[in-house]
């Protein structure tokens, strides 16, 4: 079994399948968007033809949102995925958020974060958008918390209490917009019916991936990641390798395409994805692609091999000298897809 050309053809990485960015992100259940920049090329390098106008065009009419979900991270997902994926993370990201401000030497009452909702939500009633700029503007003419760190708390639980989400994309900082406007509507699945869901998102467009990996990406109890597994039981081929057994969805490819030479942004799926990355990088150079306290950086990969990192602006390094093979076409293909943007905001 070839796990990393397998993910390579689902994920979309090879021979993509979906011209429209909210099918791919709804394919992909999400992807993780850390960095702000980086984030428009996880989506772009994804499409059939990769285009920032397209991911502009998904992002500012809310049909893909940004927020803290899973792993109380960034991620992107599909607009119409946002509220039941919130329940399933919402308790956890909570915990963590009051983890980090203790960690601060803060304690915060339900009180005091209810108030901050309030405000927030009062603040951006009526604006479609708002950058984090603003935002803070206006929050501090109510007297609002200048302590930066604070106001970070609180934005996090704003979104891990579903009242806000992103809003427009800037080209240089977050937005923010109130999930009731930019997100009509609620949920109307169990946490049980959610948790199937999300297993199928992941294994459809994640395989092969064990069931740590679904845990991992997922921050889920492995309890009910299993029993979500076992419900799709008959969606899934299940094969042994090295030790471990790896499932693949039905709707999966496992043939077809050409491996190639592809520059991936930082925090991809392709590595954070999963907790069993042995098959795209080896040990000896792990730290290269990712660090211990999680910082994901952006990597080459060729034939499904992580071979080293790249920058928009820097010259690629390579891990040894037998893994240099030349970039151009990839590098190229970068620059038109940020070209695309920079030729719109001069006009």
């Amino acid at each position: 079994m070839n796990i990393p050309n397998i993910r390579l053809l689902n994920q979309q990485l090879v021979a993509p399948q979906f011209s429209e960015v909210h099918d791919m992100v709804s394919w992909m259940g999400m992807l993780q968007a850390q960095e702000y920049r980086m984030m428009r090329w996880a989506v772009g390098t994804r499409l059939k033809r990769p285009s920032m106008k397209a991911v502009e065009a998904a992002y500012n009419t809310g049909k893909i949102i940004r927020t803290h979900l899973f792993r109380c991270t960034w991620q992107l997902v599909a607009a119409e995925d946002l509220r039941w994926m919130l329940q399933l993370c919402a308790d956890k990201n909570r915990s963590t958020i009051n983890g980090y401000a203790a960690y601060y030497g803060r304690t915060i009452s339900e009180k005091e974060y209810d108030h901050a909702n309030n405000l927030i939500h009062q603040v951006l009633t009526g604006h479609t958008s708002m950058t984090k700029k603003e935002l803070l503007s206006h929050l501090a003419e109510y007297g609002f918390a200048e302590d930066t760190r604070l106001i970070s708390i609180y934005l996090r639980r704003a979104e891990a209490d579903g009242v806000i989400c992103s809003g427009k994309l800037d080209r240089r900082e977050n937005t923010y917009a109130l999930v009731d406007e930019r997100v009509p509507g609620s949920s109307d699945l169990t946490r049980e019916e959610a948790v199937v869901r999300l297993a199928q998102k992941y294994f459809r467009s994640h395989s092969p991936a064990t069931l740590e990996d679904f845990v991992w990406w997922s921050n889920l109890n492995i309890g009910e990641c299993r029993i979500a597994m076992n419900t799709i039981r008959g969606e899934l081929l299940e094969e042994r390798y090295e030790g471990s057994t790896y499932y693949i969805h039905q709707d999966c490819r496992i043939r077809g395409g050409c491996p190639r030479t592809i520059l991936l942004p930082s925090y991809d799926e392709y590595l954070i994805g999963y907790k069993s990355r042995q098959h795209v990088i080896e040990e000896e150079y792990r730290d290269k692609a990712y660090s211990r306290n999680g910082i994901f950086y952006p990597v080459i990969v060729h034939d499904g091999k992580i071979i080293g990192n790249w920058h928009p602006s820097k010259e690629a390094t390579f891990f040894n000298e037998e893994y240099k093979v030349d970039i151009g076409d990839a590098i190229a293909k970068h620059r038109a897809f940020l070209s695309e943007s920079s030729r719109r905001n001069s006009l």
